[in-house]
């Protein structure tokens, strides 16, 4: 057979040589940083993971038959059953039996586990690499955090044989994560890329938590590498690495990953549950970064609560459609903040969204351990309409929050994961549907990064576009909040780190609630370049002169330029690439050379009429009677806004605004 104790050996034997001179070192550093940071307790006996003090409300939904706990019990049968079921985790099963003493649940998910380690035993025998290992040990968090967990939860028929073979599989496994260059299988040795093993901002990286915290925890007191994990998960990799990294990086919440891999921090939040729930240690409030993710999410959401802001790479859903991971995401905050108003908030976005429950049989057993009918829903009113998450470089503004309110979305800040897009200076406006959009919606791939696909000003060199580049950082340099309007700078020069051909690149908005915006940009260019100000939609604007009109899921959104005089508007339709379904662009071209563009944005006709002030201004007129003149500096940031005749400065500072 595969699993030979020949194959055993050399997998306890690669742990030992290549883990033990580190884990005493682990353990001593664990027992010094435990004595600053307050011990977590760990508890001896099994079940230990989560369930101690969760056990009798989850028991008492099962036996009044909540929903969420019905849908939990009948997807769990139907696997039990032979349903073949994406993504479903044994571990689903192994928490039934614990809740039901149901000894069947058990059975099914230790022979799961089983085949898993048979298998992987199997290729190292044969000198391969196991599953886990695949996509530079991208599943190593479902994978053994799914052994971990069924351990655990299913020991009393987990044998003493399986009991040593799992755990040398797993500890090999989570060893190899964080050794890469001399990761092994056996006696041969298999080194990988350590893609993000340091990175806490990289998705890969909750993976990599997912399965050193749950493999220690579970095997503690049983297992020589356990304290050596635990060590690893909570004092190197959050209190040593992440911690420092999001407050320095990620204030006000969110990934740099964007709203599509970004929401894979669900399995962080989900671990910071976990842990609290097992050792008593409040993991999630050592930075803010939890709490305010919370709060940016919620500003991502769209007001028709069915999509989120589609920023980054969207590879499973180009659509960005609101999915039960963002369900989740909300959740699992919810959960760890369940008497904070922001979760009451969470949770009546969730009851009235797109997603009032979990979609995915592999997803109900979360709407199940985090039901809380203590958190009573409260509606959005009140928050802010206006979210700056500084650490993403994101700016969010809408009307109000009803359903048919208009939002505004401007993109200024780092650019440093290869999720992310060049998307640094864009813009979106949203109302009913979208009405300027990232193109990457309407992708095959959902990894449209390029600055073509944005709603910005693009410079062309040779004809061909000049990237924004990684690892640079855009700036905000103004933002400012008043009673009916939102006022953003940003300065995205930096993210074409210091190209010769590029001096200047900054955009303004003045979104005025409820449906007008005006736009100022600065680009100073080399005179063999060319500059086309671009405004991606979903539909073909229909062009009259130096204005557009788009119209979509019943709203219209009418664009005016009014600086400069010279350009001439043209549509590109995206289906001239293969990658692309639909999509369109709006493109003004000019020269290279330092050129400054005003446009107005009217939404559902809010303006009647526009004539420039100035050089550099615009006095825009309402439709329901009022106006408003906005004018901008020339050179640097700022300028003035009057809205019925009331003007305020608008400064190159940065405003902290209220919640």
């Amino acid at each position: 057979m595969a699993h030979t104790k020949s194959t055993i050996a050399f997998l306890l034997t690669a742990v030992t040589a290549g883990g033990c001179a580190v884990n005493a070192a682990n353990e001593e550093t664990s027992e010094e940083t435990s004595a600053l940071v307050g011990d977590p307790v760990y508890p001896t006996a099994h079940p230990r993971i989560y369930l101690p003090p969760n056990r009798d409300r989850l028991k008492a939904a099962l036996d009044a038959s909540t929903p969420a706990a019905s849908r939990f019990r009948s997807r769990v049968n139907a696997w039990v059953g032979g349903a073949d079921i994406w993504g479903f985790g044994a571990w689903n099963a192994a928490l039934l039996g614990q809740l039901t003493g149901t000894t069947s649940y058990c059975t099914k998910s230790v022979a799961t586990i089983e085949t898993q380690v048979k298998n992987a035993e199997t290729r190292i025998a044969s000198g391969a690499v196991p599953e886990v290992a695949g996509d530079s040990y991208l599943q190593i968090g479902e994978m053994i955090g799914d052994l971990a967990l069924v351990y655990d939860w299913c020991l009393p028929q987990v044998t003493s044989s399986q009991r040593t073979r799992w755990i040398a599989y797993a500890n090999q496994a989570v060893w190899n994560v964080w050794n890469h260059t001399q990761a092994r299988w056996g006696s041969q040795t298999f080194p990988w890329s350590g893609w993000s093993v340091d990175n806490p901002s990289n998705n890969y990286y909750y993976s990599f938590l997912r399965a050193t915290m749950l493999l220690g925890l579970a095997t503690k007191g049983e297992n020589s590498q356990a304290d050596a994990w635990i060590a690893r998960f909570r004092d190197d990799k959050i209190l040593g690495q992440l911690v420092p990294t999001f407050s320095a990086d990620l204030v006000g919440g969110g990934s740099r990953e964007g709203t599509g891999y970004g929401v894979a921090m669900r399995r962080l939040f989900e671990l910071y549950d976990w842990w609290k729930a097992t050792t008593g240690e409040q993991l999630a409030t050592k930075t803010t970064h939890s709490r305010s993710s919370m709060l940016a999410m919620i500003h991502q959401v769209v007001p028709t609560l069915d999509k989120v802001a589609p920023t980054g790479d969207h590879a499973r859903d180009s659509s960005a459609a609101l999915f039960d991971y963002h369900r989740d995401y909300l959740q699992e905050l919810m959960a760890t903040f369940p008497t904070d108003t922001l979760s009451a908030r969470a949770k009546y976005l969730l009851a009235n969204s797109s997603v009032p429950s979990m979609t995915q049989s592999f997803m109900v057993a979360y709407d199940f351990l985090d039901d809380n009918a203590g958190i009573v829903a409260v509606p959005l009113t009140g928050l802010n309409t206006t979210y700056h998450a500084k650490g993403i470089g994101e700016i969010y503004a809408r009307s109000g929050w009803d359903t048919q309110a208009t939002w505004v979305n401007l993109i200024g800040g780092p650019y440093t994961e290869s999720h992310a897009h060049q998307d640094q200076g864009s813009l979106m406006i949203y109302k009913g549907g979208w009405l300027a959009y990232d193109a990457n919606i309407h992708s095959h791939s959902g990894l449209a990064q390029q600055t073509t696909a944005h709603s910005l000003v693009r410079i062309d060199s040779n004809g061909t576009p000049i990237n924004q580049i990684a690892a640079t950082t855009s700036t905000v340099m103004g933002l400012m909040k008043g009673s009916n309007f939102t006022y953003a700078a940003v300065d995205v020069t930096p993210a074409y780190r210091g190209n010769a051909a590029i001096q200047k690149v900054q955009r303004e908005l003045v979104y005025v609630q409820p449906n007008v915006a005006i736009v100022y940009d600065r680009v100073q260019s080399t005179t063999a370049t060319a500059q086309t100000w671009q405004l991606a939609s979903p539909v073909a604007p229909s062009i009259s002169g130096n204005s557009a009109t788009i119209t979509n899921a019943g709203h219209t959104l009418k664009l005016t330029r009014i600086a400069p005089t010279s350009a001439t508007m043209s549509t590109f339709s995206f289906t001239a690439d293969s990658d692309f379904t639909g999509g369109f662009r709006l493109d003004q071209r000019l020269p290279g050379g330092d050129q400054r563009y005003l446009h107005v944005f009217s939404v559902d006709g809010a303006v009647s009429s526009t004539a420039a002030s100035g050089t550099n201004g615009v006095t825009v007129n309402l439709a329901a009677g009022g106006q408003i003149t906005a004018t901008f500096n020339r050179d640097t940031p700022g300028g003035s806004l009057t809205i019925s005749g009331v003007t305020t400065p608008l400064t190159a500072t940065v405003a902290a605004l209220a919640e």
